[in-house]
């Protein structure tokens, strides 16, 4: 039944998820978090739902305009049920506005391999990636990712390895401007320390570190499988596999680094690791098969997830 729905792209798709994250969201608040204080601060809430609701339209769309997998919506719905297995995430605004233009800088790479309008992609890549690093300091790492798509793509075009710095510049200049018309200008100094800030107590949780393992170890057997198939397939799309793995290597860095008391960076992970699992189910053969995963993928995160309200 799952895969019936899921496995085409129908506006039903959309609708199903995006209610349900709807009443997930504001569950979530109100009885594993009891913020009670909702009503006060209600348009405040709900313009970040609007945001990862918007994330889901947009994870949807990198994946089908790349052609990262398959025309199914099997991305957008591991992307929703992650949500569920990490449901802090939802409580972590800079998290979200942060992973929000990290997709934004993901569609402009990923979008290299046409090689049209390089210089442009490569700028914009680079902009995303500086404004979301205001929001995580850490974040600035992610720009990694540009270089290694500008050696994938066009390395001998002198030009496109000193972009990244334009974007960055172009981003402080603003940022700084609109920070003295705030009266606040030592904002940046501030903000980029990139301390090593370790949330001890969220990792030595015995649910959180084995929630987080599992879900590492099943992201990487996804990867794994993802790239045997594309390799025997001989498909082209073994570059952006290889971004979308550094993009999952460089989130889980991120994690370690910037994991202090209520921040929850795993969000950032959730994108390259919904299209691992997205092509590990897409390997499954047999429909029988693939119908008991996906039920599992299902059902799996809403154990997880009561099984956190429990104990509270």
């Amino acid at each position: 039944m799952i895969s019936s729905i899921f496995g085409k792209t129908k506006p039903i798709n959309y609708i199903i998820l995006l209610v349900f994250l709807f009443l997930f969201y504001w569950f979530s608040h109100l009885f594993l978090f009891a913020q009670t204080e909702l009503s006060d601060e209600l348009l405040y809430k709900m313009g970040f739902l609007i945001l990862l609701m918007f994330s889901i339209f947009l994870v949807d769309f990198i994946v089908k305009r790349n052609k990262l997998t398959k025309t199914n919506s099997f991305a957008i719905l591991f992307f929703t049920m992650l949500m569920v297995v990490f449901p802090e995430v939802l409580t972590d605004e800079n998290a979200i506005w942060c992973n929000l233009f990290l997709l934004l800088a993901a569609r402009r790479l990923l979008s290299i391999k046409s090689l049209k309008n390089i210089k442009v992609k490569i700028f914009d890549a680079s902009l995303w990636i500086v404004v979301a690093s205001l929001f995580y300091d850490w974040a600035i790492v992610y720009i990694v990712l540009v270089y290694i798509a500008i050696y994938l793509y066009d390395p001998k075009n002198g030009r496109n390895w000193l972009i990244p710095f334009t974007g960055f510049f172009t981003v402080a200049m603003i940022s700084y401007a609109i920070l003295l018309i705030m009266d606040n200008p030592t904002f940046l100094e501030k903000h980029y320390q990139f301390d090593f800030e370790f949330n001890v107590a969220y990792f030595t949780h015995v649910g959180n570190s084995i929630k987080l393992v599992i879900y590492i170890l099943m992201t990487a057997i996804a990867g794994l499988v993802a790239f045997v198939k594309l390799r025997t397939s001989g498909s082209g799309k073994i570059i952006a596999m290889r971004l979308i793995a550094l993009y999952f290597f460089i989130s889980m860095i991120t994690v370690v680094l910037f994991s202090a008391d209520n921040t929850y960076p795993v969000l950032m992970t959730f994108f390259p690791a919904v299209i691992f699992f997205t092509h590990y189910i897409e390997s499954i053969k047999k429909p029988n098969m693939k119908e008991i995963v996906l039920i599992a993928a299902v059902l799996v995160p809403f154990l997880i997830f009561f099984g956190n309200i429990l104990n509270k």
